[in-house]
């Protein structure tokens, strides 16, 4: 402990520090305090808000452009910044023997099911494609195998459209579900349900973009278009701005300490005045002895 703590006097009796706080004076000096603060607070909230800003202009620019897929990325290679959510045209035939449901996909608010497709892209390659969406896996089911039975009707020859986006992680079925139940577009769990092909795989998947006379023949069968969302817009940190907000924050945690502190000194004050009388009454005293 150091010598200042050490000597620093400890008062008893009246006033308390207590009784000093709730003097009207100091209850005024407390209630500008805390508008003070408020102030404070207020303008680090603000710098708090402009401390990150959202740019989607560029994102949209870039990310709304159709571009060819071969231009962004390749089968085997992985989903990079820049090839995720980009809209993305290829050449490509679908396999209509691998058609499958993905369950547990939400649009619109409700959760329901797609019907997911194997792409053969020119000149090499394979892709999963998301063909349309349906209220419930049966009539996913459905729409699938009304797809199977009429391969002609779906025919996805030559340029094709879409969102390209990253597979999903693949999850284990708990013990009481079925294990042959697909609900996430992961790509490596559907690329085990395909016929056997020769050739790399795309690590991402294609969310197909509506187009005639394809979207008449999905929506024959039941399926809506899927929602295609773009990229979330690009996020920058105003590192100044950041600080200012944490400075004004201290400043407000200030303006009440400082109240605090000049209250304790008038108390304080109080008590050393009346130290000094009564040792001017013990002199006065020894004086007339």
């Amino acid at each position: 402990m150091s010598a200042a703590r050490r000597d620093r006097p400890r008062y008893e009796g009246d006033p308390t520090l207590l009784r000093v706080m709730v003097r009207p004076q100091w209850i005024a000096a407390l209630l500008l305090a805390i508008a003070v603060a408020a102030g404070f607070a207020w303008l680090g909230r603000w710098q708090l808000d402009h401390a990150i800003r959202v740019d989607p202009g560029d994102t949209e620019s870039i990310s709304e452009t159709v571009r060819p897929l071969t231009g962004l990325t390749g089968p085997g290679e992985a989903v990079t910044d820049r090839a995720a959510g980009m809209i993305v045209s290829l050449d490509g035939a679908l396999v209509p023997e691998d058609l499958t449901v993905v369950e547990g996909r939400a649009q619109g608010g409700r959760v329901g099911a797609w019907v997911v497709g194997h792409l053969s892209v020119r000149p090499e390659g394979h892709l999963a494609v998301a063909l349309g969406w349906a209220p419930t896996a049966g009539d996913a089911e459905r729409a699938a195998a009304s797809l199977r039975e009429n391969p002609d009707a779906i025919d996805l020859h030559g340029s094709v459209e879409g969102r390209y986006m990253p597979s999903d992680g693949a999850v284990a079925p708990r013990a009481d579900e079925d294990p042959s139940r697909v609900t996430t577009m992961s790509v490596g769990q559907l690329i085990n349900l395909w016929q056997p092909f020769d050739g790399p795989a795309y690590a991402g998947y294609l969310v197909l973009h509506p187009h005639a006379p394809v979207d008449t023949v999905l929506s024959a069968a039941g399926l809506s278009p899927i929602d295609s969302v773009p990229p979330l817009p690009a996020e920058t940190v105003n590192w100044l701005n950041l600080f200012y907000a944490a400075e004004w924050v201290v400043f407000a945690g200030f303006a009440v300490f400082f109240w605090y502190r000049i209250t304790r000194d008038a108390w304080e004050r109080e008590h050393e005045s009346k130290a000094l009388a009564a040792r001017a009454d013990d002199h006065d005293d020894e004086g007339d002895a």
